[in-house]
């Protein structure tokens, strides 16, 4: 945010968050993330054996942003607007709504932030199926907004997704080979998303937090030369998964799930594993369920001549501290720290929705 210049608290967010149509569009933010959704035949290419389906258009209007659990159609656009804890400092009359979890991302185990790559006032996470989509939206979003607001990070990457219901594909590999994602949150699942990942109106946060969701990012650098130099069967025994199915360790398929209970040695399944440690399938463990929505990203290589890529990691979560934080606190020094590196990201805070014509996201902070 440039210092020099005040604005109003109200012209800000609504420079953050523009009512519109079917396929409405968020202004620029001082942080952005930009992702870009898979071809439809998963080749990554154009195919050609099929024609392309019709666009479906994303709603605007809803009690959530709907960004956060829709699928990306071809070419359709979505643009998720959050906010972080520095919006809610005395430059705008914020304080009092401050949701109650939200803070700066501290230092977690294994992390080397870089402050260039970390935090903002807004962050905006845009998909869509074609990068030159996605950067136009950028370059419109910065030209209505340069006066106000200021880009302070930007990642772009991408993800193959997974599969339809029942498809074989599965979920999507990461760049250290593995699939990545099996047992998240089916977005579609109401119930769930009201446990997980919608704030409700029962926990405690400023009214017009309801509806909407925490969200963590981080910029996960991976050491994928080191990676793969690693023998499989320890690669396996790290994730907990077969590399080739996705299954986990000793099952067939990659949507079986492990039971840990009749392993309590670790014979076959480590315990430092890291699907073990994520969710090691307990009741206690069951409170802790998060929505990931990360992608992949490239940024060629570092100054040593070593590849310089990884995992955008993405969750929303009604609770930080039940969510993110309690995985986290599970995953700490788990072995596949040394293989990765969380150099950026920030905690924010998923606006909830513009639930009908002539309302705006975020509104609510002025009601």
């Amino acid at each position: 945010m440039n210092g020099e210049r005040r604005v109003s608290r109200r012209s800000f967010l609504k420079a953050g968050a523009l009512a519109g149509g079917a396929a409405a569009l968020a202004a620029g933010g001082p942080a952005l993330l930009a992702a870009c959704a898979p071809d439809d035949d998963g080749d990554g290419g154009d195919g050609g054996a099929s024609p392309p389906s019709p666009p479906r258009y994303v709603p605007f209007h809803g009690e959530h942003q709907t960004g956060i659990t829709a699928q990306p159609a071809p070419d359709d656009l979505s643009v998720t607007v959050s906010v972080g804890a520095s919006l809610f400092d005395e430059r705008y009359g914020l304080a009092h709504q401050l949701p109650t979890e939200l803070e700066r991302m501290p230092f977690l185990a294994n992390d080397r932030l870089d402050p260039a790559r970390t935090h903002g006032d807004m962050l905006l996470a845009i998909d869509a199926r074609h990068p030159d989509t996605i950067q136009f939206a950028i370059r419109q979003l910065m030209r209505r907004r340069r006066r106000d607001l200021v880009l302070h990070w930007i990642i772009d990457g991408y993800t193959r997704g997974a599969a339809p219901s029942g498809g074989a594909a599965g979920a999507p590999r990461n760049l250290m080979g593995f699939k990545d994602g099996t047992a998240n949150l089916d977005p579609g699942d109401a119930a769930a998303m009201e446990r997980h990942v919608w704030v409700g109106p029962g926990d405690g946060q400023p009214p017009w937090a309801v509806g909407g969701s925490y969200q963590a990012v981080r910029i996960i650098r991976m050491f994928v030369e080191f990676w793969d130099r690693t023998p499989l069967a320890e690669q396996e025994a790290i994730i907990g998964r077969r590399k080739l199915s996705g299954a986990p360790l000793g099952m067939e398929r990659e949507t079986d799930a492990p039971r840990f209970d009749d392993d309590p040695d670790g014979e076959r399944t480590p315990l430092d594993a890291h699907i073990r440690l994520a969710n090691p399938r307990t009741p206690a463990a069951e409170e802790n369920l998060i929505l990931r929505r990360g992608f992949s990203y490239t940024r060629g290589y570092d100054r040593a001549g070593r590849l310089d890529m990884g995992l955008a990691f993405v969750s929303y979560q009604r609770s930080m501290a039940r969510g993110f934080l309690a995985v986290q606190e599970r995953l700490t020094g788990e072995p596949l720290e040394e293989y990765v590196l969380p150099e950026g990201g920030g905690f924010f805070f998923a606006l909830p929705g513009a639930p009908e014509r002539g309302r705006f996201l975020g509104d609510g902070l002025f009601a």
